[in-house]
């Protein structure tokens, strides 16, 4: 019998399906995980916040270059003052038997350097997205955690909340039948003098930091891996923010399946993060979608009356999801469902928008 196009999406699509809403290990028995968060940036606040609300996470060390600041934290967190790190001591956290991971929040261009030395130091990692400015660091970071035997995960906070699961569950379920575009975007005007303007450290602009959330929804929406992209970039009326790094990326990508996503990023203007996803039966919307709070799903889809849900969970409420899955794969000895090799893949992804707009 003859593959539909239909068929063909589902079958293509199953892989992902399971990578990103497989349940959680409930047969193994997850001890709570003590987290060093490195760096002390406005990410890191989350973390620590989250940490209260949390099954399995407790942090237990800090590392700053700013030790009023740790300080300050330790005490507000109940860390001991002996558990604060400098960037040069870093290292030293293989003598901590207080200390099961590491969290990195540090800007990108760091990522690579501080999770390979805390695989080094027989740490797992949970490390922010994007995994790393290069192809090259990113593979190193998953080759430093192989050899260490510890888990690698990317902070990728929406393959872990219920909206977009269930969003994901709807495609996959066929409920908008036969997906045909999917549209999506996501930027903010950026102040002056922000590290993310430094292409040194943030390895790019906006594409970087708020168009990995277009370009990894796309994925996880279709369960695809795109078969060909291309990107424009620009910068308006010469604004001197950007000087190093883009001010507006735009690409699109054609999937196996025939899928065709448009998308968009900017650090000139205001624009709320979205998806939008157009099928045969009808069309599904989020937005916002990629917040830390006050999440919007809604879909048309014909024969139903119209689906109007919105999340009532409020911030840091995605943190300890993240850090309580990771708990879970350590007990389970299972692969994160955000594992290194997913950043990869974006890693790679961005790299070919980059170069398709023709940036070296």
């Amino acid at each position: 019998m003859a593959l539909t196009r239909r068929d063909l999406f589902r079958a293509t699509a199953a892989s992902a399906a399971i990578r990103l809403a497989r349940p959680a290990f409930a047969q193994a028995e997850t001890k709570p995980v003590r987290y060093c968060v490195v760096g002390l940036g406005r990410i890191a606040g989350h973390y620590l916040e989250g940490s209260r609300s949390s099954r399995y996470t407790r942090i237990t060390a800090l590392v700053s270059g700013h030790r009023q600041k740790a300080e300050k934290l330790a005490a507000t967190y109940k860390i001991p003052a002996a558990n604060i790190y400098s960037y040069e001591n870093y290292d030293a956290i293989a003598q901590n038997k207080d200390i099961d991971a590491a969290i990195v929040c540090l800007p990108n261009s760091m990522h690579a350097e501080y999770t390979i030395r805390a695989a080094r130091a027989g740490k797992h990692v949970l490390c922010e997205k994007p995994m790393a400015t290069s192809v090259a660091d990113a593979q190193a970071m998953i080759d430093a955690c192989r050899q260490a035997n510890k888990k690698l995960m990317i902070a990728y906070r929406c393959h872990y909340e219920p909206l977009h699961l269930k969003a994901v569950s709807m495609l996959r379920e066929g409920r908008i039948g036969t997906v045909h575009t999917i549209e999506s975007a996501f930027g903010f005007d950026i102040a002056p003098g922000e590290w993310r303007l430094n292409r040194k450290l943030a390895g790019g602009g906006p594409l970087m930091d708020v168009g990995i959330y277009c370009l990894n929804a796309c994925r996880y929406l279709t369960g695809e891996e795109p078969a060909g992209l291309k990107g424009n970039m620009t910068v308006v009326g010469n604004d001197p923010r950007f000087q190093e790094v883009e001010e507006h990326v735009a690409w699109t990508m054609r999937f196996p399946s025939g899928v065709v996503a448009n998308c968009q990023c900017t650090y000139g203007v205001g624009m709320n993060g979205y998806f939008h996803v157009r099928g045969s039966k009808g069309e599904l919307r989020m937005e916002p979608a990629f917040n830390y709070d006050g999440l919007r799903l809604a879909a048309r889809i014909e024969g139903e009356a119209p689906i109007q849900e919105a999340s009532r969970e409020r911030d840091p409420a995605q943190f300890p999801r993240e850090t309580d899955h990771l708990a879970e794969c350590i007990a389970g000895d299972k692969t994160p469902k955000s594992s290194g090799e997913e950043g990869l893949r974006d890693m790679r992804l961005m790299t070919e928008i980059y170069q398709s707009c023709g940036r070296a």
